[in-house]
Protein backbone atom coordinates (compact mmCIF):
# COMPACT_ATOMS: atom_id res chain seq x y z
CA UNK A 1 0.00 0.00 0.00
CA UNK A 2 2.84 2.39 0.87
CA UNK A 3 4.53 1.59 -2.41
CA UNK A 4 1.32 2.35 -4.35
CA UNK A 5 0.94 5.67 -2.55
CA UNK A 6 4.58 6.58 -3.22
CA UNK A 7 4.15 5.69 -6.89
CA UNK A 8 1.03 7.85 -7.18
CA UNK A 9 2.79 10.80 -5.54
CA UNK A 10 5.77 10.42 -7.87
CA UNK A 11 3.50 10.29 -10.93
CA UNK A 12 1.59 13.35 -9.74
CA UNK A 13 4.82 15.30 -9.25
CA UNK A 14 6.04 14.22 -12.68
CA UNK A 15 2.76 15.31 -14.29
CA UNK A 16 3.04 18.79 -12.77
CA UNK A 17 6.62 19.26 -13.95
CA UNK A 18 5.67 18.15 -17.45
CA UNK A 19 3.12 20.95 -17.88
CA UNK A 20 5.38 23.83 -16.77
CA UNK A 21 6.36 25.81 -19.88
CA UNK A 22 10.11 26.25 -20.42
CA UNK A 23 9.92 30.04 -20.00
CA UNK A 24 8.61 29.57 -16.47
CA UNK A 25 10.94 26.70 -15.71
CA UNK A 26 14.02 28.84 -16.34
CA UNK A 27 13.78 32.45 -15.19
CA UNK A 28 15.63 34.72 -17.61
CA UNK A 29 15.37 32.25 -20.51
CA UNK A 30 13.33 34.81 -22.47
CA UNK A 31 16.11 37.38 -22.21
CA UNK A 32 18.76 34.88 -23.21
CA UNK A 33 16.76 33.83 -26.25
CA UNK A 34 16.19 37.38 -27.48
CA UNK A 35 19.93 37.99 -27.07
CA UNK A 36 20.68 34.93 -29.24
CA UNK A 37 18.13 35.97 -31.85
CA UNK A 38 19.56 39.52 -31.95
CA UNK A 39 23.13 38.27 -32.27
CA UNK A 40 22.11 35.99 -35.14
CA UNK A 41 20.51 38.97 -36.88
CA UNK A 42 17.05 37.41 -36.79
CA UNK A 43 15.25 40.13 -34.83
CA UNK A 44 15.36 43.88 -34.36
CA UNK A 45 16.48 45.39 -31.09
CA UNK A 46 13.94 46.34 -28.47
CA UNK A 47 15.15 49.95 -28.69
CA UNK A 48 14.33 50.04 -32.42
CA UNK A 49 10.86 48.63 -31.75
CA UNK A 50 10.25 51.11 -28.92
CA UNK A 51 11.37 54.07 -31.10
CA UNK A 52 8.79 53.00 -33.66
CA UNK A 53 5.84 52.21 -31.36
CA UNK A 54 6.07 54.57 -28.38
CA UNK A 55 5.34 57.78 -30.35
CA UNK A 56 2.07 56.22 -31.56
CA UNK A 57 0.92 55.58 -28.00
CA UNK A 58 0.72 59.18 -26.79
CA UNK A 59 -1.18 59.65 -23.57
CA UNK A 60 -0.38 56.14 -22.38
CA UNK A 61 2.18 55.15 -19.78
CA UNK A 62 4.65 52.54 -21.00
CA UNK A 63 4.98 49.64 -18.55
CA UNK A 64 7.54 47.54 -20.39
CA UNK A 65 8.19 44.76 -22.89
CA UNK A 66 8.09 40.97 -23.07
CA UNK A 67 9.64 38.78 -25.75
CA UNK A 68 8.04 35.59 -27.07
CA UNK A 69 10.81 33.51 -28.63
CA UNK A 70 8.40 31.02 -30.22
CA UNK A 71 6.53 33.78 -32.08
CA UNK A 72 9.61 36.01 -32.43
CA UNK A 73 7.45 38.89 -31.23
CA UNK A 74 7.65 41.64 -28.66
CA UNK A 75 4.63 42.52 -26.54
CA UNK A 76 4.71 46.09 -25.28
CA UNK A 77 2.46 46.87 -22.32
CA UNK A 78 0.81 50.26 -21.73
CA UNK A 79 -1.76 51.66 -19.31
CA UNK A 80 -4.27 54.46 -19.84
CA UNK A 81 -7.07 55.43 -17.46
CA UNK A 82 -6.63 52.21 -15.51
CA UNK A 83 -6.91 50.01 -18.62
CA UNK A 84 -4.01 47.88 -19.80
CA UNK A 85 -3.21 47.85 -23.52
CA UNK A 86 -0.89 45.45 -25.33
CA UNK A 87 0.83 46.04 -28.65
CA UNK A 88 2.30 42.95 -30.33
CA UNK A 89 5.15 43.61 -32.74
CA UNK A 90 6.87 41.20 -35.12
CA UNK A 91 10.47 41.26 -33.89
CA UNK A 92 11.83 40.44 -37.35
CA UNK A 93 10.12 43.22 -39.28
CA UNK A 94 9.05 45.73 -36.62
CA UNK A 95 5.48 45.57 -37.95
CA UNK A 96 2.61 45.86 -35.43
CA UNK A 97 0.75 42.57 -35.64
CA UNK A 98 -1.88 43.08 -32.96
CA UNK A 99 -3.36 45.34 -30.34
CA UNK A 100 -5.51 44.33 -27.41
CA UNK A 101 -7.09 45.80 -24.31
Amino acid sequence: MKQLLASLLALTALAFTAIVPPAQAEPGAEQGQVRKDRKAGNVRSLREIERQVLPRMSGMQYLGPEYDPAAMAYRLKFIENGKVHFVDVDARTGRVIGRSR
